[in-house]
């Protein structure tokens, strides 16, 4: 029974401890991914801005099948896809920046 006990203890002290799913992030050369997301999803850049002096994050989307990714630029080139996801829908621009 003690022998159970530990390892299952053991197995999910382990799991716990494992890192999280986004830091697993896909990563790659920049060319290589922006051709993935443009012959596989048929994605283009909707728009893109700096995160810090080191980071630029660029929204990729497509309007035909809603599937939206976000990617993080490193100057080196290494790109990472920190977000993806299907159901894109763009806000109506009437409504942008009014309150009530």
């Amino acid at each position: 029974m003690w022998k159970r006990l530990i390892s299952a203890s053991l197995t999910f002290g382990l799991a716990a401890a494992a890192p999280p799913a986004l830091a697993q992030a896909t990563c790659g050369e920049y060319e290589r991914l922006r051709t993935a997301l443009t012959d596989a999803y048929g994605e283009s850049v909707s728009g893109r801005g700096l995160q810090s002096e080191t980071r630029m994050i660029e929204l990729w989307r497509s309007p035909a099948t809603g599937t939206w990714t976000v990617l993080m630029i490193l100057p080196n080139g290494l790109t990472c896809v920190m977000a993806s996801g299907t159901d894109w829908q763009d806000e109506p621009k009437d409504r942008i920046g009014t309150s009530g």
